[in-house]
């Protein structure tokens, strides 16, 4: 009798199993249908959203040792418009696209691409993607991380029109999204060109794959015809986050059960539960430094609490230990999602730049940067409490960083210079001197380089904070100049630590392998350098047999 209960279910699966398997795409002609029709709902989907876009740029010029070194940059931070297509209303105190990221290129390409700009590079084509203008030929199947694709070969049609996208496209096998694309719009001139880029997106969700990153790279410091041109070679890499900022903590705290006790709070105790002066002036502190943080989380500027943010107050924690510092209210630490290098504290709130922690080599020179505004901390500097008044906070978004500002006086600067020499000098981290040195000689020597990268938005200069390094390790005795350890490196590429979820944006830190023995142009100092994602799915989906289905039918196949 069991037996004949269950087989009518087995006998059910088994027929959803053939339907599903029947509806899937079995030749390169159905799988490119279907791979249009999605990237246009891609399209279409991204318009409900409005993400910051970051996009920082290096001109690149030759160099005997090396091969190629920075030789100027430039940095744009924005929230994109998507529901108007590509426009971007920037977050800086100098407005205007035009200015901010191409300077000098404007001389050299038409005023028709600024509006667009690198933002446009999350688009395989604006005009619309289609069969009726593209040519697409299957490649092969690959893995991008645990993402199995499908690889296709894109061209454009005959007289198709401009800026059509000439390159490859890796598409995702289970729904069929284009995860990644790599080549160049079409049609470039003199007058207007379009730059080769690899524009990458990941999945948040099911049925759901989001712009995350564009690296973009020009030129060569060795082409004789790029210096004909008078044209500088240059990387670029933009960034999107913030897709899902808002009121997400606010509702799941909402949704919280919570339970009375059975007997009323009494407020007769003979307790001390009254807030003296010095409370009351810590808790409006508290309250100040609490709404800051939260503006700016909402807004996407800093990270939700999250692993990264363990990590440093690991550090705060060892420093505080080892110079028996009980600090009240506790020092919490976070992270500004930003690729400019700064740090700063925000009351007991020390603040450090996504792309500071990239850069930093190790864990003695994140001390370094760390000590010097637990300093702060510890020397009672304060912050302007008028935000401690909710009214306050009520400003335009693009105002920010006009109503924001945490950089220190120079006579706080440096008073808590020398109380971060006293932190690091008591602490584990005072034998590890010279990975910290090389950083900030890396820093110094790279400072006129990179000046926007070491521009900060809401504190100081990373490189006024690193003066704390030459004076707390200046008692050490010393014969010569610092020389890094055998395949050591002063400083890392930007990216070389964070990994950024542009959903949620939580932050993670990088697991990558041990990269070995690294030649001299290897090492790249806080250089924008290509990016390859590890993509993985999140959420629930069901398996398909699109790619081998498309492998078997390949050879009888290969034209859409």
């Amino acid at each position: 009798m069991r037996a004949r209960k269950i087989l009518p279910a087995i006998v059910v699966l088994s027929a959803m199993s053939i339907v599903a398997r029947a509806q899937q795409p079995t030749t390169v002609g159905e799988v490119v249908d279907k791979v249009v029709r999605q990237e246009q709902a891609e399209v279409e989907l991204l318009r409900q959203y409005s993400p910051l876009v970051e996009t920082y740029i290096q001109n690149l010029r030759a160099d005997k040792q090396l091969g190629s070194v920075p030789d100027g940059d430039k940095y744009f931070l924005g929230r994109a418009e998507l529901a108007k297509g590509v426009d971007l209303e920037p977050l800086e105190h100098e407005t205007g696209m035009k200015q901010k990221v191409l300077g000098e290129f404007a001389g050299f390409f038409s005023t028709e691409f600024v509006p667009r700009g690198f933002l446009q590079m999350i688009f395989l084509d604006t005009n619309g993607f289609d069969r009726q203008h593209y040519k697409i030929e299957y490649v092969r199947r690959e893995f991008l991380g645990e993402v199995r694709c499908l690889v296709f070969d894109v061209d454009p049609l005959p007289k198709s029109g401009k800026g059509r996208f000439v390159g490859r496209i890796w598409v995702e096998d289970q729904d069929f999204h284009i995860v990644r694309f790599n080549g160049a719009y079409g049609g470039s001139s003199m007058t207007s060109h379009y730059f080769n880029f690899d524009s990458w997106r990941v999945n948040t969700g099911k049925d759901q794959w989001l712009p995350a990153f564009v690296y973009c790279e020009q030129g060569s410091v060795r082409d004789a015809q790029t210096r004909r041109m008078g044209f500088k070679a240059f990387r670029a890499q933009t960034r999107l986050w913030g897709y899902n900022i808002g009121n997400v903590q606010g509702e799941q705290e909402l949704s919280k059960i919570l339970v009375e006790g059975a007997n009323p709070v009494n407020d007769q105790s003979e307790a001390a539960n009254d807030y003296s002066p010095f409370q009351a002036e810590r808790a409006w502190a508290r309250q100040a430094e609490e709404n800051i943080t939260e503006r700016l989380e909402r807004q996407g500027l800093i990270a939700p609490r999250g692993e990264v943010d363990k990590v440093l107050e690991t550090v705060i924690n060892n420093l505080e230990v080892t110079n028996n510092l009980d600090i009240q209210p506790e020092v919490h630490c976070r992270v500004l999602m930003t690729s400019t290098l700064e740090s700063f504290s925000i009351g007991h709130t020390i603040v450090l730049s996504r792309g500071l922690i990239d850069v930093l080599p190790d864990e003695a020179s994140l001390a370094a940067i760390l000590a010097h505004e637990l300093g702060h901390v510890v020397l009672g500097h304060h912050m302007d409490t008028q935000f401690a008044f909710f009214d306050s906070l009520r400003f335009k978004e693009k105002e920010t960083f006009w109503h924001f500002d945490f950089a220190r006086t120079p006579e706080e600067e440096e008073a808590a210079k020398q109380k971060g020499n006293e932190l690091l000098s008591n602490s584990p981290y005072k034998e590890q001197s010279i990975p910290a040195k090389l950083f900030l000689q890396a820093l110094t020597s790279r400072a006129k380089e990179i000046p926007n990268l070491i521009s900060p938005h809401l504190g100081d200069s990373v490189s006024t904070s690193l003066t704390v390094v030459a004076s707390a390790f200046s008692a050490q005795p010393s014969s010569a100049e610092p020389k890094p350890p055998p395949n050591g490196i002063a400083a890392l590429p930007l990216g070389g630590r964070i990994k950024v979820d542009p959903w949620n944006d939580h932050l993670r830190m990088l697991k990558s392998k041990p990269a070995g023995t690294l030649a001299e142009s290897e090492r790249m100092p806080f250089e924008v350098t290509p990016v390859l994602l590890y993509l993985t799915r999140q959420g629930e989906h069901t398996s398909t047999e699109a790619a081998s289905a498309v492998a078997a039918k390949s050879d009888s196949e290969t034209k859409p």
